[in-house]
């Protein structure tokens, strides 16, 4: 149990990597091309164009491959993407090679969230924090050694680096024994009667499919708003406080560090006090710290509500991936994919909502809408708390989701 979990958070380290490479590389990048960043933009969504189909083509894979031999395929796709980004080939086939990076870094993630979420039936939301952590940890560090090579006039290796962790990723999924789970790493779909294709075509249903529903929505928002923070913070401290360019961008590493460390203890959290109890109050604080922002008018308050904001926010997506897994039950093979896929869209479309009204509107009001973005997911989880107390109250009762 362990070992999975640690190489699963190896795992999750690298596609943090992979997440930020391009970005963190891209002026460069398009200065080496010729190429202007409209057209960078261009590459960056053709890799989240394979990001969503990696995603949702997840499910069909692992049934008929196996889990393990998934994470393989997509390792190697990756691995052998980012060999091919470092060795710079023509600027046309950069768009070939962004949705295959986007495609394994999508299935990894996609799949060992699948694999936490399935085969660890006890404290899955502390595995599945651990893992959060590491990708927290990898979209650090990435910025960061780019950085560095860039300054060395090295700025292709920054590719290369993620093709190291993956090759040892490939390697360590390949040759691992994972005792009793190996036999769910390597499982395959049978062939199966009519009946029983009828019966797993209908896994959403009726309430389920509801619930189904209002969480794609509450992925979406919750992605797209972390999104927007993350990308459009200094600009907003910036306009609104008069801080200079790096000051600023420190406001993005202090939320960072924020969400990190408070990662390592959500999991223990959401299990002590129930996964529905630590949702509901994290989207509460979460409202309460957007709708706080604006009028934090010195850098140090506004630090100290970014911070806050770290902590509030830091355990909302794997905590809730996990929660509506369980309330939807027999659904943990299809509903992280649909629920990181979800998420990914979100992730593209609000930031440039969140771009336009910085445009258009004034710093504080854009903000604010990010806490009425913030109010959706508390209305949702509110909607979904108050669905599950009475589920357990008789209406559907289900031992195995006690932690819900």
């Amino acid at each position: 149990m362990k070992k999975i979990i640690w190489i699963g958070c190896l795992s999750y380290f690298l596609i943090g990597l992979a997440h930020v490479v391009l970005g963190s590389v891209l002026p460069v990048l398009l200065q080496h091309y010729g190429k202007e960043y409209s057209e960078g933009g261009t590459l960056i969504f053709a890799q989240f164009a394979g990001f969503l189909v990696g995603v949702l083509l997840s499910p069909a894979i692992n049934r008929r491959m196996g889990k393990r031999n998934t994470l393989l395929l997509s390792i190697a796709v990756l691995l052998a993407a980012e060999l091919l980004y470092a060795a710079l080939p023509p600027w046309g086939f950069l768009y070939a090679i962004a949705p295959a990076a986007g495609f394994g870094f999508g299935v990894i993630e996609a799949v060992i969230g699948t694999i936490i979420i399935s085969a660890i039936k006890e404290k899955s939301a502390i595995a599945m924090s651990r893992l959060e952590v590491l990708f927290g940890v990898g979209a650090m560090l990435m910025p960061l050694v780019a950085s560095l090579l860039i300054s060395a006039g090295y700025w292709r290796f920054s590719f290369a680096v993620i093709a190291v962790f993956a090759a040892v990723a490939f390697v360590l999924w390949q040759r691992g024994s994972f005792g009793e789970l190996s036999r769910v790493l390597d499982e395959k779909e049978a062939k199966t009667t009519a009946g029983e294709a009828q019966v797993r075509s209908f896994v959403y249903r009726g309430k389920d499919r509801v619930a189904l529903v209002l969480f794609i929505v509450f992925f979406f928002i919750y992605v797209g708003t972390e999104m927007s923070l993350a990308n459009f913070m200094p600009a907003m401290f910036i306009s609104k406080l008069g801080m200079n360019e790096a000051s600023a961008a420190l406001s993005v590493t202090c939320f960072w560090i924020a969400m990190s460390f408070a990662r390592l203890f959500a999991g223990y959290i959401a299990e002590k006090f129930r996964y529905k109890v630590y949702l509901l109050y994290s989207c509460f604080a979460t409202v309460i710290l957007f709708a706080v922002l604006p009028l934090a008018g010195q850098v140090w308050s506004s630090f100290a509500v970014v911070l806050l904001l770290g902590l509030a926010m830091s355990g909302i997506f794997s905590i809730a991936l996990v929660f509506v897994s369980k309330l939807i039950p027999g659904s943990e093979e299809t509903t992280p994919s649909l629920m990181i896929a979800s998420g990914g869209v979100g992730g593209a479309v609000l930031p440039l909502v969140t771009g336009w009204s910085l445009d258009h509107m004034t710093v504080n009001l854009s903000i604010w809408m990010l806490a009425v973005f913030s109010a959706g997911l508390l209305a949702i989880m509110a909607v979904a708390y108050r669905w599950e107390r009475v589920a357990q109250s008789g209406e559907r009762v289900q031992p195995s989701h006690s932690k819900a």
